[in-house]
């Protein structure tokens, strides 16, 4: 949520800063601003509501703004609403002290008060604005430097935040902190770039630095040097991102959603082969499952009594559907928790239990508070993962990145399919340490995970049929998703892509459940859509639709192909090619993640940024 971003170095600062904001539009965009410091040593704040091209509209596409230093925000609204007074970058009362600032300062009324007190007045309604008088306060009232300033305010915040702060009486210098918002650091010979995620940065640099929480830094050009909150100087080793600047591109999709839907096959393929071990195009040759890189052993496998995954959102359904493909083929307990439930419940956990911790971004506050939490307790726990380096990825005992690349669009399409993949590769692994599968099952399993790339393949060059059964269904007002077992869990994710891009009211139910008041819901020409790709709760799903049938529904059938009886029940069909029933949900959501895009389109929403979301949900 929001977007960072700064530079220091020898170019026109301005250009850079609009480029990296575009970048991050994703992660916030109901206003923006920028704050360059001139040759004279003066800083100039720029701000505009609503989208970037307002702002960069009004600086004539940084060209009107001169300077090489200087920082940049795009703005999720929390404190305050959207507003250009309200928007980032804030100052301190006299302009010496300039911030931008993404999470949440809990105890700002506190603070503000405080500050009241010593003489500050405010002219926004932002938490961000407390936190630059209170650096302006210590910085003034203790005649210190900008590092102990800041970190004299780390310690009286209370909640998250990634800072970037420029002091008048320091120029051609940034200073940077952190907690628990993410926040990377580039590195050239001559230039230093700060970002709040990636793809921000892939343009310039692919050296990185990650802040820790409760960490500072001072940035100068070429140059990165890191604090702790005692001010010792904290060595950091870089990191090269293996993404390139083209896959944080469109590459002639209309949105990066489509693009990222397309993008599937490769990453699915990416994700399995590095936990791969034999060679797929070999004829018989024999695969297996190899999760060393993970930092898990057989014996670590062999000895969990139980499996608690905690997520949120998308990531929460990869969960669900993980649940079941465990649980049948390593047959342990395995219970899916909302990350933002976990940590309030006061968990009941065991030291020989697992927590998996699912997370794109790595960075999902909920999610890493989950995750400190069981650690807390003793109890190990895994990420996974897409960005390397990241809080949960760093803090988690083992780490089972996925191979994803830069997700842009607030939906995620890729992000999800690659978890997915990873979840399999783990529950055979498992199957495997425990001696629950044999050799030549696993094999057999892993070659029905490799030719998941060619059947989404498949599936999206049939997209056609279903752009047209969006475009007639465009104006609906519900809908309903029902299937049952791992059904059920695709049912989830489909109702969320729907309700997220496209502002359809829809719902996802286990089908056994809808006499059970739901049905009540049903009326006529309401769209319900019915997955079933579980062979055994077939005709039980099928019989759901029938009965919603009889009460007016018009429904939706998806199924794995052969099962063309469905044909006689749903007014229109999709099929899906099949596979092994334990790894349906990587081929059945692809329909319904277009089917959602379209119906956004349709109706002349903006797919890749949905209104009131943010791509990484970095505040409680």
């Amino acid at each position: 949520m929001c977007g960072i971003v700064g530079y220091i170095g020898k170019k026109q600062a301005a250009p850079i800063l609009l480029n990296g904001l575009s970048s991050l539009e994703y992660r916030g965009y109901d206003s923006a601003g920028i704050a360059v410091r001139d040759g004279d040593g003066d800083i100039s704040v720029t701000k505009a509501k609503g989208r970037l091209k307002a702002l960069a509209e009004k600086i004539d596409n940084g060209k009107a703004v001169k300077g090489c230093c200087g920082i940049g925000h795009t703005r999720w609204a929390t404190h305050g609403a959207p507003s250009e007074t309200n928007a980032h970058p804030h100052t301190s009362n006299d302009c010496s002290v300039v911030a931008v600032h993404n999470g949440i300062i809990e105890n700002y009324q506190e603070l503000k008060d405080k500050l009241t007190h010593k003489g500050y007045t405010f002219y926004s309604q932002t938490d961000t604005e407390i936190a630059v008088n209170l650096i302006d306060y210590y910085y003034k009232k203790y005649k210190v430097g900008p590092i102990d300033a800041i970190a004299k305010t780390m310690v009286r915040v209370r909640g998250s935040y990634a800072l970037a702060v420029m002091f008048k009486d320091y120029p051609g210098e940034i200073y940077v902190a952190r907690k628990d918002s993410p926040m990377i650091i580039g590195v050239t010979d001559k230039e230093v770039y700060v970002a709040s995620d990636v793809p921000a940065i892939l343009n310039y640099t692919r050296t990185v630095y990650y802040i820790d929480n409760l960490e500072m830094g001072r940035l100068t050009p070429g140059k990165a040097e890191f604090y702790n909150l005692d001010g010792d100087i904290v060595d950091k080793t870089p990191v090269e991102i293996t993404w390139d600047a083209k896959s944080a591109e469109k590459g002639g999709f209309e949105h990066f959603m489509m693009k990222e839907i397309h993008e599937q096959p490769k990453a699915v393929s990416d994700t399995f082969h590095a936990y791969l071990n034999g060679d797929t195009e070999k004829a018989n040759s024999v695969l297996s499952v190899d999760l060393s890189k993970t930092g898990l052993t057989d014996e670590d496998m062999k000895n969990f009594s139980q499996i608690h995954i905690v997520a949120c959102g998308s990531a929460y359904h990869v969960g669900v559907v993980a649940q079941y493909v465990i649980e049948d083929l390593v047959r342990i307990p395995v219970r899916v928790e909302l990350a933002s439930e976990f940590r309030y419940r006061n968990p009941i956990l065991s030291k020989d239990e697992l927590v998996i911790i699912v997370s794109q971004s790595g960075e999902t506050a909920d999610s890493l508070a989950a995750l400190r939490e069981a650690k807390k307790l003793g109890v190990k726990t895994l990420a996974i993962v897409n960005v390397i380096g990241s809080s949960i990825a760093r803090e988690a005992d083992y780490v089972m990145y996925t191979y994803a690349g830069p997700e842009i669009s607030v939906a995620t399409t890729k992000a999800y399919s690659t978890q997915l993949i990873a979840s399999y590769m783990l529950a055979l692994g498992l199957a495997k340490a425990r001696n629950l599968l044999t050799d030549t099952i696993i094999s057999e399993m892993l070659y029905e995970i490799n030719d998941i790339p060619a059947k989404i393949q498949h599936i999206l060059e049939d997209k056609e049929r279903i752009q047209w059964f969006a475009s007639k269904y465009s104006n609906v007002h519900d809908v309903f998703f029902i299937g049952r077992g791992i059904d059920y869990a695709i049912c989830l994710e489909g109702s969320l892509k729907m309700k997220e891009i496209s502002y359809i009211h829809s719902e996802a139910y286990a089908a056994g459940e809808l006499k059970h008041g739901t049905i009540s819901l049903i009326e006529d020409g309401t769209l319900v859509i019915g997955v079933l790709s579980q062979s055994e709760l077939y005709e039980k799903t099928l019989s759901n639709l029938v009965e919603v049938k009889s009460r007016g529904a018009y429904l939706m059938g998806l199924a794995l192909a052969g099962n063309y009886n469905i044909e006689d029940t749903a007014n229109f069909t999709v099929f899906v090619p099949k596979t092994d029933e334990h790894f349906t949900a990587s081929l059945a959501v692809i329909p319904l993640q277009l089917l959602g895009y379209y119906i956004s389109v349709a109706r002349g929403l903006d797919v890749d940024k949905p209104r009131n979301l943010a791509k990484s949900v970095t505040v409680e």
